[in-house]
């Protein structure tokens, strides 16, 4: 993207997207305590959720990674209910078994009996994200680091998509035979900047086909991703402390105006919507209506 196109961009979203004024409701409860909070799943069968922690650097297998257990209301239940992990991040939560994302390998957790009952490894990847459950069971995995999504489909871990079009996929939802992927952007090769921020695109499950991005301005460093329950989505943006709803054909309007490190949301029960502040090393929840 040239410099005039870039102007032009910015313009054009500082007018569609960003009502600046905006900042949004005031949390309906926040827990601190945690360890670089960096993603937050409910557990509907356990009416509680599961928060990753990271707990030093991003990338280090250095075995100081953990998962929290939170009640509904916001109360800890218990802070390192898992433990020896490396950098935990994105998780999801299907029939009674965790999912969690931690730098090369797909961790699966029976929280029955809080046994880790299967790693699988993702061979050359460098930053595995967020991770998302279809109704078959399957797993998807974004690879921040080298423009990959990985699926686990029984018990074969396997690259799904590899594309520089994916510009550092992050968030991922599963919607009907598409899974809709939140780009962090163009990476600069310098830490986590970006040439170009991240929008929403999608791909086919089954053919994996990499469709055209249907929220086409470039508005956010974007980590977590959910749906709205009406057709559209919200999206947190970690660089900018950001949180979006996103109509479903692609409108950005900022709902959330955070501090710098909101990362993966995810959604609870009575609407609320959970934002670990991994900077701030808490867990804030929102009312949506």
């Amino acid at each position: 993207m040239n410099r005039l196109t870039q102007l032009l961009s910015s313009a054009v979203l500082s007018l569609w997207a960003l009502p600046v004024f905006a900042v949004g409701p005031e949390p309906v409860w926040t827990l601190s305590g945690f360890a670089q909070p960096e993603s937050v799943v409910y557990a509907k069968q356990q009416d509680l959720f599961y928060v990753s922690n990271i707990n030093g650097e991003g990338t280090a297998k250095d075995g100081n990674g953990f998962i929290s257990r939170v009640s509904p209301d916001g109360k800890m239940i218990k802070r390192e209910w898992l433990k020896g992990l490396n950098a935990p991040k994105g998780l999801a939560y299907n029939n009674g078994f965790l999912y969690i994302a931690d730098i090369d390998e797909l961790i699966v957790v029976d929280t029955g009996n809080s046994r880790i009952t299967a790693r699988y490894k993702a061979a050359g990847a460098k930053f595995l994200n967020d991770v998302a459950v279809d109704s078959g069971g399957r797993v998807y995995v974004s690879d921040t680091g080298t423009n990959s999504i990985w699926r686990l489909s029984g018990t074969s871990f396997a690259v799904m998509l590899s594309s520089p079009k994916l510009e550092g996929p992050n968030g991922l939802l599963v919607e009907g035979g598409k899974l809709i992927v939140g780009s962090w952007g163009v990476m600069t090769g310098n830490g986590f900047e970006t040439s170009e921020m991240g929008y929403l695109q999608s791909v086919d499950r089954t053919t994996a086909a990499l469709e055209p991005r249907f929220a086409p301005i470039p508005f956010a460093n974007i980590d977590g991703l959910v749906s709205d329950g009406k057709g559209g989505y919200i999206l947190s943006d970690w660089m900018h402390g950001n949180v979006y709803k996103v109509s479903a054909t692609g409108e950005a309007n900022l709902w959330l105006l955070l501090e710098q490190g909101s990362a993966d949301i995810g959604l609870g029960p009575n609407k609320r919507l959970l934002v670990p502040m991994m900077l701030n090393n808490e867990l804030r929840a929102y009312a949506l209506d």
